[in-house]
């Protein structure tokens, strides 16, 4: 993968459980956790509308190539632009060269 085509800043997070320090007797309080700040290349991005059952929605799709990380996982997301988007799919590029991300945003 060059380096030259990584031209997008993008963030990958992840929601986890800590615990509540005030009262540990009442369940964890969700926090975001920064998991990496990578170089990304916009493969593509797209806005789509569906009708669905609840009525017509809107999706914006988007895919990014950064360079191999084998911390991502599909419960993951990724801040691009200033908008949050959940991985749907990731696929690996090469023998480790690189990994796809295949995000959505619901608005």
């Amino acid at each position: 993968m060059r380096a030259g085509q990584l031209d997008r800043r993008i963030q990958i997070t992840r929601t986890t459980t800590a615990p509540n320090l005030d009262e540990p007797w009442m369940p964890g309080v969700p926090t975001t956790i920064v998991i990496a700040s990578v170089r990304a290349a916009l493969v593509q991005q797209s806005t789509e509308e569906f009708m669905r059952s609840f009525g017509e929605s809107q999706v914006t799709a988007a895919v990014f190539r950064i360079r191999y990380r084998s911390d991502v996982e599909l419960t993951d997301q990724v801040i691009f632009d200033g908008a949050t988007y959940d991985l749907v799919e990731t696929n690996e590029i090469g023998r480790r060269n690189g990994l796809e991300l295949r995000a959505k945003v619901v608005s």
